[in-house]
């Protein structure tokens, strides 16, 4: 019931803040928002102290935490239900989820100054989704929140962006909508080839795992066209290079709080998606295509990290880093070892929270300069102390500062990647190439930081530069202690990470 009352309590509340008159609206809505937030907290303390050692969702059923099916409709042959649980790679992300909305919609409370009773609801619609997304186990309820993230961020973006918001919120909804086909049409091709009489992921995990006999085209398995087809559905949302263009409009043209929710949260949809579905369900043909699928994050990596050297928007600089970031995610995944697959897990979790504190950050300088350019502002460290040390700390978690979440996250994959089976003798090529990003990281940072935040002040807009609203840097500030809290004890949650990836690992001989 626990999973059921963090969605019933933010719809009731979506509904409450859309109802209410905009001078209030800011203020009920972290209300709201902190309902859920607190309540993922005690589910996690629960989960922790209470269901240790519980095992995958999708491989054991019968250790589900905080399960709860009730059957629902047919369709056709189908049987579908209401059908939700966690374990110890979704209670992470539900708590991420819930915890960043709250601090993402007590940030708006500067910038957003128009229409607010929209804009908040908005914002927890779009937490119920998300919700959604990390606890459904079955995948017509799953994809019916997957989908309804959509919308919200649609019309956030269209309404409250900058100049060419209309451009990058149709950019951003083409994109992810037309990649949603792509894998939906992938998964029931394998649904329909097998004897499967319900969509539960589980039901779906153990179908696939068993099936023989699977038709070919052009010589191809069936297996292997479904998994390109559903990792090309998952890597849009990523987002992976080459299907990162969306990305960089989405952000630099968003509010603040949103491409805070965007880079925290929603990019962790996709590789959420394709270690449930891709390296889960179908784990032999992800072993298969180990070497390709590493390329193609290492890729991302450095690609990623270059275009970011080359930005002067503070926005478009951090944008780009989660490209990068979520390469080396691509990279843990694949290597199908405790360390690659768990710190992949672990990083997802980990960047959540620094590009959600990197993007606050950034917006508390715009909301002060109204500029986001570098080499138009510098010296601001001076006028706001604590804003721009918090900056710096995010960065250097960016950077990988040992004691700080960045730094764990990567350590497990590089450990786990380095001399994974599926890689080969790719392995150690591969995870040197990966590791060279964080020299192009610390780069773009560095420089990022010294020209806007150090030297003498000078500032091109007409604006008075002073220290930022309490409200402004509180969010920040709880968002760095968890960033810091991570990286001292990452067993916090990578213990739990641990024993969800084990089930996957087993799968096919793993390692």
């Amino acid at each position: 019931m626990w999973v059921a009352a963090l969605l019933l309590v933010t719809l009731l509340g979506t509904g409450l803040v859309f109802l209410s008159p905009d001078r209030y609206a800011g203020k009920l809505a972290a209300a709201v928002s902190a309902v859920p937030a607190l309540g993922s907290i005690y589910m996690y303390w629960v989960y922790l102290t209470q269901y240790g050692g519980t095992g995958n969702a999708l491989l054991s059923p019968a250790d589900i935490a905080f399960g709860q099916q009730i059957p629902w409709i047919t369709l056709g042959e189908l049987e579908v239900s209401y059908y939700v649980g966690l374990d110890g790679i979704s209670m992470p992300l539900l708590a991420l989820t819930t915890v960043l909305t709250t601090l993402a919609i007590v940030s708006a409370w500067t910038p957003i100054d128009e229409r607010q009773s929209q804009f908040y609801g908005l914002m927890l619609f779009m937490e119920v989704s998300l919700i959604g997304v990390f606890s459904a186990l079955d995948f017509f309820l799953w994809f019916v929140f997957w989908e309804g993230v959509l919308i919200p961020m649609y019309l956030l973006i269209g309404v409250w962006g900058g100049p060419r918001r209309k451009y990058a919120a149709i950019k951003f909804f083409v994109y992810t909508n037309v990649a949603s086909l792509i894998m939906f049409a992938g998964l029931f091709a394998l649904v329909f080839s097998t004897d499967l009489t319900s969509l539960s992921l589980p039901a779906m995990a153990e179908a696939f795992r068993t099936a023989s006999g699977l038709p070919t085209i052009a010589g191809v398995n069936l297996m292997t066209i479904s998994f390109i087809l559903m990792f090309f559905g998952f890597a849009v949302k990523v987002p992976v290079f080459p299907l990162h263009t969306w990305l960089p409009d989405a952000h630099v043209e968003a509010p603040t709080p949103v491409s805070v929710m965007l880079a925290g949260v929603l990019l962790k949809m996709g590789t959420y998606a394709l270690l449930r579905f891709n390296f889960t369900m179908l784990a032999d043909t992800a072993r298969q295509l180990a070497v390709p699928l590493a390329i193609i994050g290492v890729v991302s990596v450095i690609y990623g990290a270059m275009l970011a050297l080359a930005q002067r928007d503070l926005k478009r600089i951090v944008a780009y880093s989660s490209i990068s970031s979520m390469g080396y995610v691509i990279l843990g995944l694949v290597a199908f070892t405790p360390y690659g697959m768990g710190g992949a897990t672990f990083q997802m979790i980990a960047h959540g929270l620094i590009s959600g504190l990197m993007f606050m950050c950034v917006g508390v300088i715009y909301n002060t300069t109204h500029t986001r350019m570098v080499g138009d502002m510098s010296g601001l460290a001076d006028r706001m102390p604590w804003t721009v040390g918090i900056f710096v700390a995010a960065a250097f978690g960016y950077m990988g500062l040992p004691l700080m979440a960045g730094f764990a996250g990567e350590y497990f994959i590089f450990q786990g990647s380095f001399n994974a089976p599926t890689l080969g003798g790719a392995a150690p090529v591969l995870t040197s190439l990966a590791m060279f990003g964080i020299v192009i990281v610390a780069g773009y940072l560095l420089w990022a930081m010294q020209r806007t935040l150090f030297g003498a002040f000078s500032l091109e807009t007409d604006y008075e530069v002073s220290p930022a609203a309490f409200h402004d840097v509180a969010p920040l500030a709880v968002l760095l202690l968890l960033v810091i809290a991570l990286g001292v004890a990452p067993d916090l949650s990578f213990a739990m990470i641990q024993d969800s990836i084990s089930p996957v690992l087993e799968i096919g001989g793993g390692a």
